[in-house]
This record gives structure tokens, sequence and C-alpha cells, in this order.
């Protein structure tokens, strides 16, 4: 599976996710913001929260981002493969998330 492909799939798991889940829709209502995933190794994508729901699905060369993660192909499998944690992939410096606090705890829930 490509990473688009992989992306595509995280996004629809989320987005149904939420639609059973009306308390992460309400908490998530209201809130804007573009997440960016950027592989060191292969290329750059972005996905847009807006109310509640992932859209837009992209591939984007250093657009603006509320919230970027950086890691390389090999870790952004392992995680969604959950062959190694978040917490482990950022202490051995494999991933990086730049944005406010705030958005760094949002991305936990997008997990």
């Amino acid at each position: 599976m490509t990473v688009e492909e992989t992306l595509a799939a995280l996004v629809d798991r989320f987005n149904r996710h939420a639609e059973r889940n009306p308390a992460v829709a309400e908490e998530l209502n209201g809130l804007t913001r573009t997440i960016q995933v950027r592989l060191t190794d292969e290329g750059t994508y972005a996905v847009d929260l807006a109310h509640g729901r992932l859209t837009n699905l992209r591939t984007t060369a250093g657009a603006k981002a509320d919230l970027t993660i950086t890691t390389d192909v090999a870790t952004f499998h392992g995680l969604v493969k959950k062959e190694i944690g978040p917490m482990k992939a950022l202490v051995t410096r494999k991933l990086a998330i730049d944005g406010s606090l705030e958005d760094k705890l949002l991305f936990r829930k997008l997990l």
C-alpha cells in the first residue's frame, strides 16, 4: 500500500470513528486546521480538519500548515502498524511534530 493510500485509509477511518462517536466530532467542531505530513524520503501531504472531519487529502509543497508531522516512510508505516509508538519515535528523533501545544495534543486524538 502506498503512503497516499495509507493516508486516505487513515482519513476514512478517522471520519468513520467521528461519525460513530458524536463526542469526538463535538470536541473537534469549530476547529479548522491544516495538518501536514512531511516524509523526508518521499514527499509532503496535507489534509484539512474542519467541522470534525478530515477532508481534502492532497500532495503539497511547503504550504502553510498549523501542524507539521515530519518522519520517514519506514517510521510512518511503523506508526500506522503500531510497530513503534509515537512517544518512542519522538524520543529517538524519528518523528517530529511542529505546531502549538494545543495542536500537538490534537494529533494524539487523530491517531
